[in-house]
């Protein structure tokens, strides 16, 4: 291989990005837009979820009940409702998500210490958010159950009791639980390998369809330093756009960056030559631009989004798709990036991820070689 010849193929393929702008907007544009547009709409969170009251009981008992709710950032109360039926229209709807039905005896029973039941009506359309909508009603109810029990002990001239069992949760690496944190490094992830595969899985196959790849095949340059000649202009883009999507989540959406940035970049390098070689053996295999774009985008997007444990748990998945994300190159890197970002380990934790990323880099591109050389035969 002699470096004079893959520099001047290099060179030629950076003329032609430069003198197309589509090309390059692809290369640069996209990632971001992609980034900053999937950052604000995927979240998590459960936040200010929309609830409905019907107060039967209207008085200071049933309004502090409620005061658990309004003064917590999970709910927000849209409004007060007088009957069953209006209830029902603003959980069909969608105006509401919760409802809490307050009975009549409601503050009677809470003084008597009867005890009281208020219902709770959530809708289960969207489990996840359901769940955690109930969870949160839950840990509101129970706060006002024992404020009661703690003041009628008070009142009675004894002292509450102590409690038998305290637990005292504690939150790592993510205190605030904030979705964004986990998802705009996996965001990273996905999006460069959709990027990367796409933008080189059209340079052989332009060739073959222009008429030019039998040229270049005429001359003394060798099929590595061809495929080498072709990849280096998109992996410099490719690191640019990972500075740039660093920058963007440091700056943007303020996501914590705890570990080595030397390696972060060192992991996305691999990552980048591995996702370019990839697009690169489509584009050999297909020989036509169409269907190397819509090839790569199948064989990236959907297998990086659904199986990388970007959005969804692997743990949770059954077990022969848990078998088949090893084959996804984005499930190591996502890893990879969750635990230089939230972390801050290196590579005495993560190395099992590093060493399978170098392993699906080193074999795209050993792949790629051997089917160009096919391919010229």
């Amino acid at each position: 291989m002699k470096p004079l010849r893959v520099a001047a193929v290099a060179r030629k393929e950076f003329l032609h990005i430069l003198r197309d702008p589509r090309s390059l907007a692809m290369a640069i544009a996209i990632p971001m837009l992609l980034l900053v547009l999937f950052g604000y709409a995927l979240t998590l969170d459960v936040d200010n979820v929309p609830m409905v009251v019907w107060d039967q009981s209207e008085t200071t008992a049933s309004r502090e009940f409620l005061s658990h709710f309004q003064g917590s950032r999970y709910f927000s109360i849209r409004g007060y409702l007088h009957d069953y039926r209006e209830v029902e229209k603003a959980v069909d709807s969608g105006r509401a998500l919760v409802a809490v039905i307050i009975p009549k005896n409601f503050a009677g029973r809470i003084a008597s210490g009867a005890g009281a039941s208020v219902q709770l009506i959530v809708d289960g359309s969207d489990s996840n958010t359901a769940t955690m909508a109930a969870g949160y009603a839950d840990v509101a109810a129970q706060t006002y159950s024992q404020n009661i029990a703690v003041q009628k002990i008070r009142r009675m001239g004894g002292r509450a009791p102590a409690t038998p069992l305290e637990m005292r949760p504690r939150v790592w690496y993510n205190a605030d639980m904030v979705s964004k944190n986990y998802i705009i490094p996996g965001l990273i992830a996905v999006i460069m390998m959709v990027i990367a595969a796409l933008l080189t899985s059209l340079t052989v196959a332009r060739e073959w369809e222009r008429g030019t790849m039998e040229q270049l095949i005429s001359t003394p340059v060798k099929g590595s330093e061809l495929i080498l000649g072709k990849l280096i202009p998109y992996f410099i883009i490719g690191m640019f756009d990972v500075l740039l999507a660093v920058l963007v989540g440091e700056f943007l959406f303020q996501v914590p960056l705890r570990g080595n940035v030397a390696l972060l970049f060192g992991m996305a390098a691999i990552f980048l030559a591995g996702a370019l070689s990839m697009g690169m053996l489509i584009s050999i295999v297909t020989k036509s631009q169409l269907l190397a774009s819509q090839l790569a985008m199948v064989l990236t997007f959907l297998p990086s989004f659904l199986l990388s444990g970007f959005m969804y748990e692997i743990l949770n998945m059954p077990a022969v798709i848990q078998v088949l994300t090893y084959v996804i190159p984005a499930r190591y890197f996502v890893s990879l990036l969750k635990g230089i970002y939230l972390k801050g380990v290196g590579l005495e934790v993560l190395a099992l991820e590093a060493g399978f990323l170098a392993l699906f880099g080193v074999a795209l591109t050993v792949l790629a070689h051997v089917k160009f050389k096919k391919k010229q035969v």
